[in-house]
């Protein structure tokens, strides 16, 4: 009886790469882990499967939804959903070992059982970081966090984006000062809808909650403010809005100004945007969205913020925090997809060793000291003729290829062909291993 051929497939909503895609990926990734650690985080990698209780403490709604959750004998687990609900265990559990504030970072795959479409995934690449405090944790970290996305974004290589910042104090401190709070978060989500449905419609969703016109001009004379960064904080100060939350939140926001500055973010990158409403139910203070200027309708690319306690379904410590995502899976999806980015490389070596010789000892031995030098190398092993293995190197697009025949093992070169320009030149191994760096760049 003949087997059964299984037609191989990919399940929908993960992303699975060809190898130029996954090598223009992996260098993203590794570029955003070197900014990182440029600025002193650790790294950190917690268990992709996770008991579902610890998990699901704070789950609820959609979220609670999306988890995989699966039982393995008497084992009720599930898989991380993201990378702060794993943080808030990890800190909890290793307090008495960690040194605050405790700044970490994770890049790490997520698992969401949403509806997959384009740009969305299932499983994906989060770029975590985040600043923890013992009891208290000063705004200058808040301040810090935009010099990270600036740096991250500069080595992804962009020049025009737009760091954008708002404090949920200022929004909160608002609608208590109108009393409004417990109608709160349904003009948050109003607000939240204005880039997609325009200031009138997000006017007629507020009217629909009842509230009176001049407090709905008041919200929307707030939200309107869009100038330079210092007109306004000036055109905040304006609305003479008393209210003890208020000014706590200007007060952070001119701080956070001050050193975001410091910190060498040029204003160019940077301005408030007293429209940003993300996280209604957990971020307490700052708030960040990243945009690239030329691009803005992929959303945005970066977003994060302040919270006030981290772990608090695991421990009466108060942890507060304040930290930044990069949705890796989807900003590459949608770079490459809009062709914004195109894969260059097709391999990741730098040299290949061809040989026109039976006996591969030599080839062997010269493509270890390369690499014992610090030069990627691939050896060609298979038996073939000399057009078919430069043919091979042509399909990697190898830059250059090291030819060794009888005549080169006998005089102790090598034959060395750039394969852009096609120049070839005879080289002692030690004469090759000296201009490498020059050559490979």
């Amino acid at each position: 009886m003949d087997k059964e051929i299984i037609k191989p497939k990919t399940l929908p909503g993960f992303m699975e790469l060809l190898p130029d895609e996954q090598i223009l990926f992996n260098e993203m990734k590794q570029k955003i882990q070197n900014s990182y650690e440029k600025f002193g985080f650790l790294p950190l990698d917690t268990p992709i499967i996770e008991s579902a209780d610890i998990l699901l403490a704070k789950a609820g709604g959609e979220t609670e939804k999306q988890i995989y959750r699966f039982m393995k004998g008497e084992n009720d687990l599930a898989l991380r959903f993201d990378l702060t609900v794993p943080l808030a265990k990890y800190v909890t559990e290793y307090y008495q070992n960690l040194s605050f504030p405790f700044r970490r970072y994770q890049i790490g795959k997520v698992y969401r059982g949403e509806k997959a479409q384009r740009g969305r995934f299932r499983e994906f690449y989060q770029c975590d970081i985040d600043i923890i405090g013992d009891g208290e944790l000063s705004i200058i970290n808040d301040a810090e966090l935009p010099s990270v996305i600036y740096n991250t974004f500069k080595e992804l290589g962009f020049d025009k984006f737009t760091i954008c910042i708002n404090n949920r104090k200022l929004l909160n401190g608002l609608f208590e000062s109108c009393n409004l709070k417990n109608q709160s978060a349904d003009i948050l989500r109003a607000i939240d809808k204005i880039d997609k449905i325009g200031k009138e419609s997000v006017i007629n969703e507020i009217k629909k909650l009842g509230i009176e016109e001049n407090k709905i001009n008041l919200i929307m004379k707030f939200i309107s403010i869009n100038t330079t960064v210092e007109d306004t904080i000036k055109e905040i100060q304006k609305l003479n809005i008393q209210n003890e939350t208020f000014a706590s939140g200007l007060s952070e926001l001119q701080e956070l100004v001050k050193y975001i500055k410091i910190f060498g973010v040029p204003e160019e990158n940077f301005k408030i945007d007293l429209t940003i409403a993300r996280g209604l139910d957990y971020y307490t203070g700052t708030v960040y969205e990243t945009f690239l200027d030329e691009y803005r309708f992929l959303g945005s690319v970066c977003s994060g913020g302040r919270y006030e306690n981290l772990a608090e379904y695991y421990t009466d410590k108060k942890l507060p925090g304040v930290g930044i995502s990069i949705g890796l899976s989807r900003l590459f999806f949608q770079l490459t997809y809009n062709n914004i980015i195109k894969p260059n490389k097709k391999s990741t070596a730098d040299v290949l060793v061809i040989s026109m010789v039976e006996d591969l000892s030599k080839p062997a031995e010269i493509a270890t000291i390369l690499r014992n030098n610090g030069i990627k190398t691939q050896i060609y092993v298979e038996k073939a003729k000399i057009k078919k293995q430069f043919k091979y190197a042509n399909s990697l697009e190898i830059p250059y290829v090291i030819v060794l025949g009888e005549d080169e093992i006998k005089n102790g070169t090598v034959s060395l062909k750039n394969m852009e320009t096609g120049e070839q030149q005879e080289l002692t191994i030690e004469k090759l291993i000296q201009i490498a760096p020059s050559l490979l760049g």
